[in-house]
């Protein structure tokens, strides 16, 4: 299905580009990205604005052709002397927030999609299938977010692993625990998976899945701890992008190996 960039990401991208670009990388970047036609007419942001309607108008596309737009834009905010970019963060942070109020998210590699990911297939069915690059694509948009709404990506984080043990759980058939949150079916998972490092004889592999079990503790905790206030008198946690992206990249690391470790199971009990 053929779908328009959105009226405010639109704006957006044109205010953004006309700004950062000469009139000659402005033509070089378009048509780079593959937007229709001869550059139009007019000062920076008309030229930008006018040929982002006509990617609207005659683009195949124009989603892929605004992520090859933005692509620079979202993944390189340093400026030449590696000092962070201020000015160039928050524009790209504000074309975030835009594309996720229109239920699109960018994707690294200059790529504008839906939100909800693929709409014929669901997480659980990623999941299922041993999908990887799917559920390496759901954690990207979760790592997408954080610089937007560092909460939100947590949560997200959490729903994928527990999404991850739920999955297994039913396909197992083992009992659903009672209380569905993250730490619950986890310790079902664990102890299906005999994901114990007392049984691991290697010490330096026993304190990496040490590790990667508090991740569990951890994420589970931070999305609950990061919304309260603590009680009164003590200072609310500020839960920022950098604290996101940790939690989101131990729990992508987590959730590739409990997969791995089902596959293996899986293999051995046919094998058996």
């Amino acid at each position: 299905m053929r779908q328009l960039i959105p009226a405010a990401v639109l704006a957006l991208t044109a205010e953004l580009s006309a700004h950062w670009e000469t009139h000659a990388t402005l033509d070089s970047l378009f048509t780079y990205a593959g937007a229709p036609g001869t550059p139009p007419d007019g000062s920076k942001p008309a030229k930008a604005m006018a040929w982002l309607r006509r990617v609207n108008n005659e683009a195949s596309s124009p989603l892929q052709v605004l992520g090859q737009i933005i692509e620079r834009y979202m993944e390189e905010a340093l400026d030449p002397t590696d000092r962070w970019d201020k000015d160039k963060i928050a524009e790209r942070d504000k074309l975030l927030a835009a594309l996720a109020a229109s239920n699109l998210q960018y994707l690294k590699g200059g790529r504008v999609v839906g939100a909800m990911g693929t709409p014929t297939r669901t997480l659980s069915e990623f999941i299922q299938e041993g999908d990887v690059q799917s559920i390496d694509q759901e954690f990207e948009r979760a790592i997408q977010n954080a610089s937007v709404s560092p909460r939100e990506a947590v949560s997200a984080a959490s729903n994928i692993l527990e999404s991850v043990c739920k999955v297994i759980i039913a396909e197992e058939g083992l009992p659903m625990p009672n209380k569905q949150d993250l730490q619950s079916v986890w310790g079902v998972v664990r102890k299906e998976l005999r994901i114990d490092p007392s049984k691991v004889e290697d010490q330096d592999l026993q304190t990496i899945l040490s590790g990667l079990i508090a991740v569990v503790h951890g994420i589970g905790s931070l999305r609950t701890h990061a919304s309260s206030a603590h009680g009164a008198g003590k200072t609310p946690y500020r839960l920022e992008p950098r604290h996101a992206r940790l939690a989101i990249h131990a729990g992508h690391t987590l959730a590739l190996y409990i997969l791995e470790s089902w596959k293996k199971r899986q293999a051995e009990t046919l094998a058996s």
